[in-house]
């Protein structure tokens, strides 16, 4: 799962993780640029095993260890079904990134991108190859549409406009029929998994982008299914 800081990429996989784990093997594999931030949020509340929670630390760009060298997710991955496996379903949630943050094949059979409603009701007309090619688009946090002042309805039809057919879910935690829609997503993609007919999709390379210089930072490095 990619998308900006902020979209609710953690709440999500949680919120995924209750809703399946008591049917799955699963596992998560979390990616900051120097810190394990979201993979202490999945473990305080209590979704898996804090076993079965790893996290990455990028150190740099959020984008280079999904897309440009996964092997650090990849090692993540393959440690956690030596361990824990099989494994159904490994999520794998990127740091956050921007528009065009796309996910590698070689780590991901399927990639949902994450927005969010308090991003501003324009974010899915803005495009970019994380929301035009995902294999799921999520409009997060509807609940609170009212308070942004932001048209759930017509963000949705943009989005949908914007990805030509591919699917397009309006999700909030506090909904419990669009959190059973997205359980139902990624069972779905699952059961095709197993049975061949899915097949892994490049929704394309990054757009050009170049970032600011930042201060050099050591680190220490101590696959989605």
């Amino acid at each position: 799962m990619a998308g900006p800081v902020g979209t609710g990429k953690s709440s999500i996989l949680a919120t995924l993780c209750r809703e399946l784990a008591g049917e799955l093997a699963m596992a998560v594999v979390t990616n900051d640029i120097y810190t394990d931030e979201d993979a202490r949020f999945l473990r305080s509340a209590g979704v898996l095993p804090t076993e079965r929670i790893r996290a990455v630390e990028t150190g740099a760009c959020p984008h280079t260890a999904i897309r440009d060298d996964v092997s650090a997710n990849l090692d993540a991955v393959e440690d956690l079904e030596e361990a824990y496996g099989p494994l159904d379903l490994v999520l794998v949630e990127s740091g956050g990134d921007n528009l065009t943050a796309t996910f590698s094949p070689a780590l991901a059979d399927a990639q949902l991108f994450c927005i969010d409603v308090a991003g501003g009701g324009d974010v899915a007309r803005k495009g970019g190859p994380g929301i035009t090619g995902a294999d799921l688009l999520i409009v997060n946090k509807t609940d609170l549409a009212p308070y942004v002042e932001v048209d759930v309805a017509a963000m949705v039809a943009d989005a949908r406009s914007a990805r030509g057919g591919l699917p397009v879910l309006a999700l909030s935690r506090k909904d419990p029929g669009s959190v059973a829609e997205l359980a139902d997503w990624v069972r779905s993609v699952l059961a095709r998994h197993r049975d061949g007919t899915h097949i892994p999709s490049d929704p394309g390379p990054m757009a050009p982008h170049s970032h600011a210089p930042s201060h050099a930072h050591s680190h220490a490095h101590s696959h989605d299914s």
